[in-house]
Parts: C-alpha cells; structure tokens; sequence
C-alpha cells in the first residue's frame, strides 16, 4: 500500500499513515438532495468506518496488513462506478499543488478534449493559501514541468487563464487490455530519458501508445519495463522523427 501511493517504508511512514487514517475517519461530508415532491434529504456520512493496522513488535515494526472499511456512501459510489480513477503516477507528483490541479482537471475536463478556466477562479477551486502572484508562478513552473498524467497544462500570461489539454492517455476505447498492464508503473525519473529518447514528442502520449502497443497480440509484461519504454521511443521516433 506504501509502495503504491509512492511512500516510503520507514518507521516515520507508518506514522504518517496511521495519522492519515485518523484524519479520513473524522473527515464528514454532508449533502442535501431535493426530490420533485417537494421533500429534501439531508445526509452526513464519514469517508471511512474504521481502519486498523497490524505492525511487528521491536525495532523492525514492519507492516503485517492494513484493513479499512469504506463507508456506506463511498462504497456505493465506487460500485457505482460514480467516483472518479486516478492515474497511477498521481501519486508520484511531489508537490500538492500538483496533485490538486489533476484532480480539478480530472473532475472538470474528464475525457473532453480540453478545459479552460481563469486562473482567478482556478486559485479558488484549488484552496491555495498562496498570493494569486504567487500561484501564477507556480502555474507557469508546473506549465513548464509539463508532467501532470493525463492532461497537458498550458498557461496563457495575456488572458489570465490556463488550459487543461486532454493527453488522451486514459483507457475507455472498447478495448480490454492484459490485467498486467494495470500494474506497469514506469520510475518518475525515466520521463525525461523519454524526451532524449524521442525529441519533441510528448513522453506521457508515448507512454500511452506504448501500453497500447503492449495490450496488442500475445505480449507479456516486460522484465525491465523502464529499458522496454526507451526502446519503444528510440524505436517510435526512429519510424516517425518529430512530431509535425
């Protein structure tokens, strides 16, 4: 589970996730739904019901396993399928500002092509504390970065807003891809061999068509998938050059 959301494995980690349990347990949310009969429904849920951890005595203290009991609601909802997926490097992004902004593009843009909002309006829906000056800069750094999964964001200086361009990188064309390629996750570093690899193309659109590529035939799952993936990109602009 820590090595998943990208943490680390250390007695400080383990902390760190207990008292992120804590703070899911006493998160409520409250909604009220209004009904064409004139009645209203008010709900208030928790996020989760309970959670507990079981750790080895001693200065090893590793993990045994982790249990949490979604609630209800939330429960519902995923069965559902009415909550959203998360790209897997989403939880490689290091900054929080990060992590919000795909979020936010995630909920408003989805699968559409593209979303544009102000970036007034934008430093409300995130909850930055930072001045809006401030929160322009680090858009333009996160603009330049350019490695938000999923969508490419661009900033525009003369109109004050930003652009959320649509990657295309989330599954949802019919296909049924291999369980295995779930599981392929690439080291955050191996993106900027990528661009070296394949001047001018976008590393995360090659990440996807690699996938692709992989869920075709009878493929199996690479022994070394970050040697695989700058292959394939050698391999792809060696076929195509840069990108028109």
């Amino acid at each position: 589970m820590l090595i998943f959301t990208n943490r680390g494995t250390a007695g400080k980690d383990y902390a760190a996730l207990a008292e992120a349990l804590d703070r899911l347990a006493g998160t409520r949310i409250s909604t009220n739904i209004r009904f064409g009969d004139g009645y209203e429904q008010y709900d208030t849920f928790g996020l989760i019901d309970a959670a507990t951890i079981r750790r080895k005595h001693g200065l090893d203290g590793r993990l045994v396993w982790c249990e949490v009991k979604l609630s209800d609601w939330v429960f519902d909802a995923i069965r559902a399928k009415a909550v959203l997926t998360l790209h897997p490097d989403y939880f490689r992004l290091r900054k929080p500002l990060e992590r919000r902004l795909y979020e936010l593009a995630r909920k408003h843009c989805g699968s559409q092509p593209e979303w544009t909002c102000s970036v007034s309006l934008l430093h409300k829906k995130s909850g930055s504390r930072s001045a809006l000056k401030k929160f322009r800069y680090l858009l333009r750094e996160t603009a330049k970065g350019n490695h938000l999964p999923d969508y490419r964001l661009h900033y525009d200086d003369g109109a004050d807003k930003v652009r959320f361009v649509n990657r295309n990188t989330m599954p949802g064309d019919g296909r049924n891809p291999p369980a295995w390629i779930e599981t392929l996750h690439l080291d955050p570093d191996i993106y900027e061999a990528a661009r070296e690899a394949a001047p001018g193309w976008d590393p995360y659109q090659l990440e996807a068509e690699w996938k692709r590529w992989l869920s075709e035939g009878e493929k199996t799952l690479p022994r070394k998938p970050d040697l695989a993936f700058i292959a394939f990109c050698a391999r792809f602009y060696e076929k195509r050059g840069s990108p028109a």
